[in-house]
């Protein structure tokens, strides 16, 4: 691998939550639309995708700019409620503190680059107190103005001083692993959790394919 910069996405990635966000986005649809998301909708309308393009889908391009901010605003505040419910589970992912600890020792700069919106980011950094690591302006999310995580990645880049060519892209889903590869990034590496490896294998782009960042540190 050949990187100077590290980005990280942050659900699925850093904290496992999918389920949080499955039982808020099946609230909301069903208020949209009556039903709620399938397991192939998920997959290609939603994980990874930031809110304004989900609701987009969900109401069949029919909202309005209003009502898409709200919906927005409402199935990120029902995905809070049941993180913060889940004591148990609320905590980053295995050896990931420890792995920033580590890039942090070598003097290699790092972010997150997230679909979430500015209320979550800002939940997540005072929760987790990731500005331990990453300075709070440094954070790239949702702010409505992204079609996409390849622009994401790419003004990650930026604000750490780097390229997508020459930095190391963390990500947990299909449209995350392409749109770090269409940003430019050769070096990707999958957390898979307890996904299946296949869906991962011979992706463009993908390195290595971990359970826990653990598997990263110097013995």
């Amino acid at each position: 691998m050949n990187f100077n910069c590290v980005i990280f996405d942050f659900n699925g990635t850093l904290f496992f939550d999918d389920d949080k966000h499955v039982a808020a986005w099946n609230q909301i649809s069903k208020e949209i639309r009556g039903i709620g998301i399938t397991p192939e909708e998920l997959h290609e309308n939603i994980n990874g995708v930031p809110n304004q393009k989900t609701i987009s889908f969900l109401s069949n391009g029919t909202y309005s700019p209003e009502q898409i901010e709200f919906y927005s605003q409402k199935k990120e505040a029902v995905y809070r409620e049941k993180c913060l419910e889940d004591t148990e589970h609320f905590h980053l992912v295995d050896g990931a503190e420890e792995y920033f600890d580590y890039l942090k020792s070598q003097n290699i700069p790092f972010t997150i680059a997230t679909a979430s919106i500015k209320p979550n980011v800002d939940f997540f950094i005072d929760s987790f107190h990731l500005d331990r690591w990453i300075p709070r302006e440094n954070f790239v999310y949702d702010d409505g103005s992204y079609e996409n995580k390849i622009d994401m990645f790419r003004d990650a880049c930026r604000i750490l001083g780097s390229d997508p060519e020459h930095s190391l892209i963390f990500e947990d889903s299909g449209s995350g692993i392409r749109n770090a590869y269409e940003s430019g990034c050769p070096n990707i590496i999958v957390m898979a959790a307890e996904k299946d490896f296949s869906e991962f294998e011979g992706k463009p782009g993908v390195l290595k394919i971990i359970r826990s960042f653990r598997e990263l540190l110097p013995e």
